[in-house]
């Protein structure tokens, strides 16, 4: 039975004919009779019956009238439910991000969010995944903050529903000691023979340098450290002769700026993108939009 079969034979019921019907639904006679006529075909007893030019209800369509008061009731409450749950305020809200971007926004996002006792509780978390398992985050965490590779495949719409947050340059790290750390920029060439650091086989920037470096470069790499955590890298990079690619912006704690240089590459553009990625139901809710809010004005900040 279809909820709104079962409200036009309840408006018959307190209406008294079709046409009363129609004018109160703004259908025409027809279609109030196409409806009846549908409710009827699923239930097994007549509903209706006529009497002179009067269709009216059976003992039995009756009762199913009383009875759809209650499935009328339970769906506006249903309703109602979920147009509060929608535009609770005070709802937690659970955040998931890649390390470097947790290391970067996470403090500032929860210190937003306690200077608000009406607004959302948020809870973090970081996840160090493979760039295709980011969207998969979306089903145990309200927001997900992810990277991609600039040119690569988008994140699968049909999924998740994607907020653009920034457009970050990849440099080459360097320690303060290196050859090439007073240089405002680097060229491929000036790279060759070089000991590099870079993240896990399959994860995001690990193609970055297998393929664009070394094909730009025109030789193979030499990559013998694999370090996923930016940190890491870089307390690496600080004291020995490694070098490694490093996001500008998220990828450098404050406490190795000292140690750490970040240099262009000249003829090469690396970058990622950083989105959020959330499923389609979960950006419905305003504590959801309103936590996306505090994440973008800190990450463009």
């Amino acid at each position: 039975m279809e909820v709104h079969h079962l409200k036009t034979l309840r408006e018959l019921r307190d209406r008294g004919s079709v046409t009363a019907v129609a004018q109160a639904l703004h259908l025409s006679p027809s279609a109030v009779s196409q409806q009846l006529a549908a409710l009827q075909r699923a239930t097994p007893v007549p509903l209706t019956e006529q009497r002179g030019r009067v269709l009216t209800l059976t003992a039995a369509g009756l009762r199913v009238a009383d009875a759809a008061e209650e499935v009328i009731a339970a769906l506006a409450r249903t309703e109602g439910a979920v147009a509060e749950f929608l535009a609770q305020r005070g709802e937690t809200v659970t955040a998931t991000a890649f390390h470097s971007a947790g290391l970067a926004w996470f403090p500032a996002l929860i210190e937003r969010a306690g200077a608000e006792p009406a607004g959302p509780e948020v809870q973090v978390r970081d996840e160090d995944v493979s760039t295709e398992e980011f969207p998969l985050l979306a089903a145990d965490h309200d927001i997900v903050i992810a990277h991609r590779p600039l040119g690569s495949e988008p994140w699968p719409e049909a999924r998740v529903s994607v907020t653009p947050l920034i457009e970050e340059p990849i440099d080459l790290a360097v320690s303060r000691t290196h050859r090439l750390a007073s240089r405002p920029s680097v060229r491929l060439s000036e790279l060759a023979g070089e000991t590099w650091s870079a993240a896990h086989e399959g994860f995001p920037l690990e193609p970055l340098l297998v393929q664009a470096v070394s094909a730009s470069a025109g030789e193979p790499i030499r990559i013998v450290h694999r370090v996923n955590e930016f940190n890491v890298a870089a307390a690496i990079i600080a004291r020995t002769n490694t070098v490694g690619l490093l996001p500008r912006y998220t990828g450098l704690g404050s406490h190795f700026a000292d140690h750490v240089v970040l240099l262009p590459i000249e003829d090469l553009h690396v970058g990622r993108h950083i989105d959020l990625l959330t499923r389609r139901d979960t950006i419905a809710r305003h504590s959801v939009r309103t936590v996306i809010k505090w994440i973008t004005t800190i990450a463009r900040r």
